[in-house]
């Protein structure tokens, strides 16, 4: 980072050791391991390989980087700018090209937004990707608010209790997903990625698409942050403690045979016999 500020020090160094602590806590990556860091050209999956990069340098294990991005065909998408970057890393890479986004063009209706469709096509391209070179693990770049926001919109709008777990296994095992950056805020890796400089790369297929229910979502934690610092991180807390008895799921708690206990003490004080 060169000639940097204490503050500027200490940001990378809480993001390292809170993506330490994460892959450390999940068991993310494991001696061996090839480790495919999806790179979409924004912040958060540059950060991402970025303190992914230092940690193969200090780590006990020894484990395989290689970076992947998709061209999902975006008019206008600058095609050299990630290549350039990765070259200027010394780091193994692919470009996996597919026409995705005459695909959602043709199926969203205009107006709608193309989030839900764009990344799907996109997970399925990857993990098939990710057999394809041998890869372990999936290394994303999902961070501690986008694990929030999915809890409050998969709650708002699909009536289930889940977010984006640190570590995922897909349905037909295959591939193993991993977000290293679960502890770390969204806040930090902006201003890492500021001080970085990091050749950004702009989505052009959906817009600024203000309607977003994700959007709305980012909105409302940030305006709970700003009245009650903390909440956040606090949310996110309440996901690692999860106490299914005091729920209503009864898959995962037995409510049906709950009955009183013949053989517990009685709390009640005998007065007669004191």
């Amino acid at each position: 980072m060169g000639t940097h500020s204490v503050s500027q020090i200490k940001l990378q160094k809480r993001l390292r050791r809170l993506t330490g602590e994460a892959v450390a806590d999940f068991k993310m990556i494991e001696h061996g391991d090839r480790v495919m860091v999806c790179l979409s050209g924004g912040k958060d999956s540059y950060t991402l390989l970025d303190v992914l990069l230092h940690l193969q340098k200090v780590a006990p294990i020894q484990f395989e980087i290689v970076a992947v991005n998709m061209d999902q065909k975006q008019p206008g998408f600058p095609e050299d700018v990630l290549p350039a970057y990765l070259k200027s890393l010394g780091v193994e890479y692919h470009i996996v090209e597919k026409d995705t986004y005459s695909l959602v063009k043709e199926l969203i209706p205009e107006g709608k937004t193309t989030c839900s469709l764009c990344s799907r096509l996109r997970r399925g391209t990857l993990y098939t990707f990710a057999d394809k070179i041998g890869a372990t693990k999936m290394a994303l770049g999902h961070h501690r608010d986008d694990i929030v926001e999915t809890f409050f919109l998969n709650m708002f709008f699909n009536g289930t209790l889940k977010a984006m777990p640190p570590k995922l296994r897909s349905d037909d095992g295959r591939n193993v997903v991993i977000r290293p950056l679960a502890y770390c805020n969204e806040k930090d890796i902006q201003a890492y990625s500021d001080l970085q400089q990091f050749p950004i790369i702009p989505c052009n297929l959906c817009g600024s698409q203000e309607n977003l229910q994700r959007q709305v979502v980012k909105d409302m934690l940030q305006d709970w942050d700003r009245k009650t610092p903390g909440r956040t991180e606090s949310i996110f807390r309440s996901l690692q403690n999860v106490i299914p008895s005091q729920l209503a799921d009864r898959n995962l708690y037995d409510f049906a045979s709950l009955k009183i206990d013949e053989s517990a003490a009685s709390r009640f004080v005998d007065v007669l016999n004191l």
